[in-house]
């Protein structure tokens, strides 16, 4: 089955905001259904005081724009509210998308402030899309983004999804394992997510297996018989040094090594996992069962992660939960939907959100995003939008400017440019291949080895430099001042 089929091509139109239909409904009546407007989809923070976020959930942003249709019954609805006209109710039953949407692939560190996602097209369309496209992408970035945290506390060890059963909805946990994928686990334990998105399904026993039998030994002893080439035994049921390891060890010497297989691992699930790894550590290591791995579950997250391998726990994988498919610690990803610009007469006319909170005024304009990296160490010194149009010239030296203090510049030079926002819809047609989901994952690794340890430190990180080219600047300043 293809990914993308998951969800039986089930009709998500209606899922949008209430105020989305009654401005469309008003664009109709006041003639301005084919206006061509262009909006942005941006972030302004880091969940968790990060360095960089993760982009993610093009896949299901295709699926969903690919589907764009309003039934007979949708129909019905709206006209059962007495609010919209039927001309409006026939634009919406002869619906065709038309519209150009450009996105930055997954997998791809994104900042805040740069468009990921830009949709040009009829205001109605820009305009009803906006909740399904802030969801899909917020919903997948933050848990892509967490799992990448958690990942990197890991230090290389295997970090495995664990969260099915505490995530927000069926949705949150499919879509979430998915996300974690992106973000660097090995796998999950959500059986239909390997079905369906070839992601690997983890997993062995619950403590109810234990406790079904009559003993440890013989709850142990039955996995054994079953599943002698992947044993991994829970052993915290009862005492994880006095009866689940010593169990566990009796099993493996006499239902596993017999059989010509070598354990897979214990679970630790509860007590100080530091103090119970290092202590099974060591009985393991005395029976002949150096090559045992030792699996940590129980409320992990980055912090406690890396705290544990700082007291020298003796843990090789971990099953990270609920905090990592809920994005327990921030989760709220915050990417918004704001106009930038529409046309009139075939004219770019940008467009600017003004506030008092400098961090709410929006960036105008119909936009590139480019990301430039150092020639010599292949590291990225910094993300420039641009005009849509621009080209940034490599062959000279290149000033980048911060967009607020803009005396902090620097020059750069022995340095290349990279497109980043790929086109993914023209006039409504896909024409974006998305890539395989093995692919997307060691894309995501490889291009965050292009950040600087700097950026990628959990405290305190380097702020990455996201500027606008001058240009852009210039548009910016000059609607600042007109609309002072």
């Amino acid at each position: 089955m293809n990914s993308i089929d998951w969800k039986e091509k089930r009709n998500l139109t209606m899922l949008a905001d209430f105020y989305e239909f009654t401005m469309a409904n008003g664009y109709f009546e006041k003639g301005m259904e084919d206006k061509i407007a262009y909006f942005d989809m941006f972030f302004r923070t880091i969940p968790d005081g990060g360095g960089f976020a993760i982009m993610a959930g093009v896949e299901q942003l295709i699926e969903y724009l690919k589907n764009l249709r309003f039934s007979n019954d949708d129909i019905e609805y709206f006209r059962s509210r007495n609010m919209f006209s039927e001309g409006f109710l026939d634009y919406l039953r002869n619906f065709n998308f038309q519209c150009d949407v450009w996105a930055i692939p997954e997998g791809t560190p994104i900042f805040p402030g740069e468009p990921i996602v830009i949709v040009k097209g009829p205001i109605i369309q820009a305009q009803i899309i906006e909740t399904m496209i802030l969801l899909t992408i917020n919903h997948q970035s933050l848990i892509a983004t967490k799992t990448n945290r958690i990942v990197r506390a890991a230090d290389g060890r295997p970090v495995m999804e664990f969260g099915s059963r505490r995530a927000q909805g069926y949705g949150g946990a499919i879509l979430g394992a998915r996300a974690a994928y992106i973000g660097g686990a090995i796998g999950t334990a959500c059986t239909i997510v390997d079905r369906d998105f070839n992601i690997p399904a983890l997993g062995t026993m619950a403590h109810s297996w234990i406790q079904i039998f009559p003993t440890e030994l013989e709850a142990f002893r039955a996995y054994a018989e079953l599943y002698p080439d992947n044993c991994v035994l829970l052993v915290d049921t009862y005492n994880v040094l006095t009866s689940g390891v010593p169990n566990a060890i009796k099993v493996f010497n006499e239902e596993i090594v017999p059989r010509g297989f070598r354990p897979k691992g214990i679970r630790i699930d509860s007590g100080d996992i530091a103090y119970l790894s290092k202590e099974s550590r060591k009985m393991l290591d005395e029976a002949g069962f150096e090559d045992c791995p030792i699996v940590a579950s129980s409320s992990l997250d980055e912090y406690v992660i890396r705290d544990l391998l700082n007291q020298g726990a003796k843990i090789d994988s971990f099953g990270v939960g609920e905090r990592l498919i809920t994005a327990r610690s921030e989760p709220v990803f915050g990417g918004v939907y704001k106009l930038t610009a529409i046309e009139e007469n075939g004219e770019i006319i940008p467009k600017i959100k003004v506030s008092e909170n400098v961090g709410k005024i929006t960036t105008p304009g119909f936009k590139q995003l480019y990301r430039l990296f150092n020639k010599n160490t292949g590291k990225a010194i910094a993300d420039v939008v641009t005009l849509h149009d621009e080209k940034i010239d490599v062959t000279k030296p290149y000033e980048i400017f911060h967009p607020l203090y803009t005396w902090k510049k620097k020059t750069l030079t022995n340095f290349y440019a990279k497109k980043l926002l790929v086109k993914i819809f023209d006039k409504g047609k896909c024409i974006y291949e998305n890539p395989p989901i093995d692919e997307i994952r060691n894309y995501c690794s490889q291009q965050i080895d292009t950040l600087w340890e700097e950026v990628r430190r959990f405290e305190s990180p380097h702020e990455y430099f996201v500027d606008l080219s001058k240009p852009l600047w210039d548009i910016k300043d000059r609607l600042l001042k007109e609309n002072k």
